[in-house]
């Protein structure tokens, strides 16, 4: 299988960390859509990875470059051994998770409501610096609770920059801590984007990324004129195909965008080379559940690709595509 060489790290546009979504597979697929935008790994519990089989929770394809490994946690020690693990591996960047609101998360005081507590995060950043000689990066939220002025994340972000950390993406949007889902903070906090402009403006020599709510090139084109970079979420996950101009719109590669048939044949070769491997079927065909949103058919698709009989069999995926493609993308194209 044919790899280009990794384009070099840049965070002008990445795709955001998502439990649940951004495993291997999908991780894989938007490479395939795009080669300079930075991938994030779902995040990684420092504590898991510790006492767990790093083989497992760290496994990527090396077609994935640039990748960068989020982490979970809140102990100095664990966060710096982690990190060494996964320079070990490979990763591009390490990024702390400061921004996660579930329950579950809080229990293990990590995630968002570590914002309470910038001298401990300072602390995790400086230890885990020490420890790899890659980018060490941390994603947070504007705020959290009632502790969501612009000056809460301006003082929050002068704390952990004092410790040496000079990459910041910041979901514009505060977490409500307790009363609200995961799903719920991602929606029901309003969107902010001025508050990280400001933050940008106070802070030029910071390298500040802008995330929540960006669902199109666009918008993301629009926000690069006040910040350094977009991370975009859900609607990455959901309708891949917007990866599909980035290089072109956002980084001024040359090259044309690729093509579906030629996009799907690739990822249907790989498929092919995960289920031999032992990869189940289904953690294979659900990124490719959103490949043709917005076109005639895509309902069709996700309905055929869900199909048993179908996920089970690649030469019907296969066919199933061919129902959605334009006749003339499937020139010079085979499912490898």
């Amino acid at each position: 299988m044919n790899t280009p060489s990794p384009a070099p790290l840049s965070r002008r546009l990445s795709v955001a960390p998502m439990m649940d979504c951004t495993d291997r597979h999908a991780r894989y697929l938007h490479r395939l859509l795009s080669r300079c935008t930075l991938l994030y790994t779902e995040m990684v519990t420092a504590q898991a990875l510790l006492r767990g089989d790093p083989d497992y929770l760290l496994a990527y394809n090396p077609a994935e470059h640039p990748v960068a490994l989020q982490l979970g946690g809140s102990d100095p020690a664990q966060l710096a051994q982690a990190a060494r693990i996964g320079v070990d591996f490979g990763y591009d960047e390490i990024n702390l998770n400061v921004g996660c609101p579930s329950d579950r998360v809080q229990s293990g005081r990590f995630g968002a409501c570590l914002m309470a507590e910038p001298a401990l995060v300072g602390e995790c950043v400086a230890a885990m610096q020490a420890a790899v000689a890659v980018p060490v990066t941390v994603k947070c939220r504007i705020g959290i609770d009632r502790t969501d002025r612009d000056q809460d994340l301006f003082d929050f972000v002068e704390s952990v920059a004092a410790a040496g950390c000079r990459h910041f993406t910041v979901h514009a949007r505060k977490a409500w801590l307790d009363g609200l889902s995961p799903r719920e903070n991602r929606e029901i906090p309003p969107l902010r984007y001025e508050t990280v402009y400001r933050l940008k403006r106070l802070r030029p020599e910071l390298e500040i990324v802008i995330n929540g709510g960006i669902t199109d090139l666009d918008q993301a084109l629009a926000h690069l004129r006040h910040v350094d970079g977009v991370m975009i979420g859900r609607a990455a996950y959901h309708s891949p195909w917007l990866l599909a101009d980035v290089d072109r719109r956002l980084f001024g590669a040359a090259t044309p965008p690729p093509e579906r048939a030629q996009v799907l044949a690739q990822y249907i070769g790989y498929m092919d080379h995960q289920l031999g491997a032992g990869t189940p079927i289904t953690a294979l065909t659900r990124p490719l559940l959103g490949l043709f949103q917005g076109q005639p058919g895509a309902r069709a698709w996700r309905r055929t690709l869900s199909t048993p009989d179908t996920a089970r069999d690649l030469g019907r995926v296969w066919a199933a595509a061919q129902h959605v493609l334009e006749p003339g993308q499937l020139a010079g194209t085979c499912a490898a």
